[in-house]
C-alpha cells in the first residue's frame, strides 16, 4: 500500500481504447474531450506513443482522473536501427511503453512492417482523430480487422479523406454513445 503522500498509481482496466490521428497537429479542443472520456470510462487509451494527436489525448487521459486506466504507446522502431525508437517516442505521457521493431507509417500504413496493426488489433474500439495518411490507413485496417471505428471531427473537411462508410460523429456524445454498448458488452461491470 502506498503511502498517504504518495498518488495512487493508474490500474490496468480490462478494455483498451485506440486513439488514433495526426502525428503533427494536436487538435487539443478534440484530443482533450476524448482523452477525459476515456479516462471517466475507465479503459486503457492506446496510441502510437508519438507527438500531435497521440500527445494531446494522453495527456487529457492522464491528467483526469481514473479509477482505472493507463496510458499506453506503441513504440516505432526506426528504418536501419529497428530497436531504436525515433526522436520524441514515447511522448512523456505514456505509461506503458510497447517497443517494436516495425517501422512504417503514413503512405506504408498498412504494410505488415506497421505498428499499425497492432495498435487497431489491440484496441477493442478505435476513435479516429483528423489526421492524414496514417491516420486513414488505421481506419482501413480497424475495417479490415473488424473492429468497431468512429471518426471524431465536428468539422467533416478535416476528414474528409478517410474511408467512406465509416460511422462520423460531430459531438464528444456521439463517441460517447457509440463507446458505451461496446464496453458495456465487454465488460458488464462498467458504469
Amino acid at each position: 500500500m502506498p503511502p498517504d503522500d504518495c498518488p495512487m498509481s493508474p490500474r490496468l482496466a480490462a478494455i483498451t481504447v485506440g486513439v488514433m490521428g495526426s502525428g503533427t497537429e494536436e487538435h487539443p479542443d478534440l484530443a482533450a474531450e476524448v482523452g477525459a472520456l476515456l479516462a471517466r470510462l475507465g479503459v486503457n487509451l492506446l496510441t502510437g506513443a508519438g507527438s500531435g494527436v497521440m500527445t494531446s489525448v494522453s495527456r487529457a487521459f492522464t491528467q483526469s482522473e481514473r479509477a482505472a486506466g493507463i496510458c499506453i504507446g506503441i513504440v516505432p522502431g526506426s528504418p536501419g536501427q529497428p530497436a531504436v525508437p525515433p526522436d520524441g517516442y514515447p511522448n512523456p505521457y505514456v505509461e506503458l511503453s510497447i517497443f517494436t521493431h516495425l517501422w512504417k507509417s503514413g503512405d506504408e500504413g498498412t504494410d505488415l512492417a506497421s505498428r499499425n496493426h497492432i495498435n487497431v488489433l489491440s484496441s477493442a474500439a478505435i476513435v479516429a482523430l483528423p489526421g492524414s495518411r496514417g491516420t486513414a490507413s488505421e481506419i482501413e485496417l480497424a475495417v479490415r480487422y473488424g473492429k468497431p471505428v468512429i471518426v471524431y471531427a465536428p468539422d467533416e473537411r478535416l476528414v474528409s479523406a478517410f474511408p467512406q462508410g465509416v460511422r462520423r460523429a460531430k459531438t464528444i456524445q456521439e463517441v460517447e454513445d457509440f463507446l458505451r454498448p461496446l464496453l458495456t458488452a465487454s465488460a458488464p461491470c462498467l458504469s
